[in-house]
Parts: structure tokens; C-alpha cells; sequence
């Protein structure tokens, strides 16, 4: 993940995916992508009683209600997944190195999955979000469709400023626009205003979610490097502050933690699993990571 990313065109960066990380998921998954989806593309087929080896999302509480007895529903799968990217691309996905941004990370997450599902067949669609809705791209399958959503992704113009970002607006657009059960990844660095968990619960209760979190080393600790000017990507705002007081850059961490500790308990309190990933981490490394918890939690 670098500035060749943002240099390419459509066809040269898939064709770098293809070759740089598509080709090793595949070996690493053996061919099983669907792996990483707990019940994508589902039609309801019938009632039976709970088993302790259950997932307990699939749970229909009415109806445990009256029968004083836990029932899951059981579903038929789809033959084909139906997948969403609703994207944040506010200010603050264009923080990190010079070469190498949260943007840059988006891009390749999103063009990876989608040609890893619609080149079996399945559909891919987009919301993208940058302070307000910019478009939705319908879901549609083919390679085509995956060099689309790249076009759109490269040509998005990056905003020095916007009204601090708000994920509410951009889950409640996947609630309103996405009729039919779906796969549904939403990718942002989670730096929002609140308020957004109660959509996000909504979302997941239709839909398989998958947050994906975008974040860089620098968000987490910073270095001592001595007197350094701040500034904050959404509202423009500056400071400078002292990087060589220790105390100062501990209670940075500190505060970096708190707000991952409060994101942990949203994703906990919704159900939804959480895909961290780091402007300087593998791709592949954490995917197939990320797959092999996914498969340790259906135990």
C-alpha cells in the first residue's frame, strides 16, 4: 500500500492485487473466502429448537417468547452474496505517511473484496460518504464493476475540510437503500460524532456487518520529535504541542486507548466484528488473520 495506489489507473492497480494479494489469499484460504461470512444471501426455511452450538443471532425471540423455549430460524443459502461497501472518505482517512495514507488502505481493501466476490459471481455495490452521501453505486457483479468502483475510489477528490464526520448519516443510507439481505462492510477510522450505534444495530439486525477500522501507528503514540504543530483533519483546527514532554505523550496514549476501549464496547454491544487494520500492516496478514478468528468464534 503506497502512493502507487493513488498514481494507478483501474486496470494497473487491479491487476497489482490480483497478483501482490489476491494470489496469496487464495493459497492461504485454499479457495474458501466465504469462510470469512457467517450467513450472507439467506432465505428463512424453518424453526427448530436451540442448541448450545448455535449461533445465537439466529435466535427469533418472538416466538422463544411464547414457546418459554429458545428457537432459531434455519436458512437456505443463496447461491450468490450481494455485498455493500459503505465507505467514509471524510478528511480523516487522508491521515498517515505521505506514501502511504488510510485513504490507500480503503482502496485496496475495497478492490480486493470485490474482485475476490464478483469473480464468483456474487454482486458488489458502494455508498460513498464524505461529510454527506456523494452517490451510490448499484450493485452489480462482473470485473467491470470492480474497475468501476476503483474509478470512482481513485478520482474521489480528497476535501481539506467538512462538518465533522457523522457515520449515522452513512449507516442510515445502508438501511434505507439495501433491500435485500446482504453482506455489508462498513470501513472508516470510526471517528465520528456520536450517536451511530443504534443504526449500526438496526443494520446488522438485516444484514451481515463487517466493520472494517482504519487507523495509523501515528493516531496511537507519538514520537519524540520536540515542538510539532497539530492539526485536526476535520475542522481545520491547529496546536502546537511539545512531543518531548513524556508526560504529554503518555496521556496521548491514554486517551488513544480510552477511545478504542469505547469503540470495542460498540462492536460488542452490536455484534458486529471488527477488522482493525493498520496503514502499515499486511493485507494478506491481517485478512487471513481476521478469518481465522471469524472460524475459532463459529466453534
Amino acid at each position: 500500500m503506497n502512493t502507487e495506489t493513488q498514481a494507478s489507473t483501474p486496470e494497473r492497480l487491479l491487476q497489482r492485487l490480483d497478483f501482490k494479494v489476491i494470489r496469496k489469499l487464495d493459497g492461504l484460504l485454499q479457495g474458501d473466502y466465504r469462510s470469512l461470512f457467517y450467513g450472507y444471501g439467506l432465505d428463512f426455511a424453518d424453526l427448530r429448537e436451540y442448541q448450545p452450538e448455535d449461533d445465537v443471532r439466529y435466535i427469533d425471540w418472538n416466538v422463544t417468547a411464547r414457546m418459554d423455549t429458545p428457537y432459531v430460524r434455519q436458512y437456505l443459502e443463496d447461491r450468490e452474496i450481494t455485498a455493500w461497501f459503505l465507505l467514509d472518505l471524510s478528511p480523516s482517512v487522508d491521515f498517515g505517511a505521505v506514501d502511504n495514507l488510510k485513504r490507500t488502505v480503503l482502496i485496496d481493501f475495497v478492490s480486493t473484496f470485490a474482485r475476490l466476490l464478483t469473480r464468483h459471481g456474487n454482486r458488489v455495490g458502494a455508498v460513498l460518504y464524505s461529510g454527506q452521501i456523494d452517490r451510490t453505486i448499484p450493485a452489480r457483479g462482473g470485473r467491470i464493476q470492480v474497475l468501476r468502483l476503483i474509478n470512482d475510489l481513485l478520482n474521489q477528490s480528497p476535501l481539506p475540510r467538512a462538518p465533522f464526520t457523522n457515520l449515522s448519516t452513512l449507516i442510515e443510507s445502508g438501511l434505507h437503500s439495501i433491500k435485500q439481505r446482504s453482506l455489508v462492510f462498513i470501513i472508516s477510522d470510526f471517528i465520528s460524532a456520536p450517536g451511530w450505534e443504534r443504526p449500526l444495530s438496526l443494520l446488522n439486525k438485516r444484514h451481515e456487518v463487517l466493520a472494517v477500522k482504519l487507523w495509523d501507528p501515528r493516531e496511537i503514540e507519538l514520537p519524540d520529535v520536540g515542538l510539532i504543530l497539530m492539526e485536526d483533519s476535520e475542522t481545520g483546527e491547529q496546536i502546537y504541542v511539545d512531543t518531548h514532554d513524556k508526560g504529554f505523550r503518555q496521556r496521548f496514549i491514554q486517551a488513544a486507548r480510552q477511545r478504542q476501549a469505547e469503540l470495542d464496547q460498540v462492536f460488542k454491544r452490536t455484534g458486529v466484528d471488527m477488522l482493525s487494520l493498520s496503514t502499515e500492516e499486511d493485507l494478506v496478514r491481517a485478512i487471513v488473520g481476521f478469518a481465522a478468528l471469524r472460524r475459532q468464534r463459529r466453534k
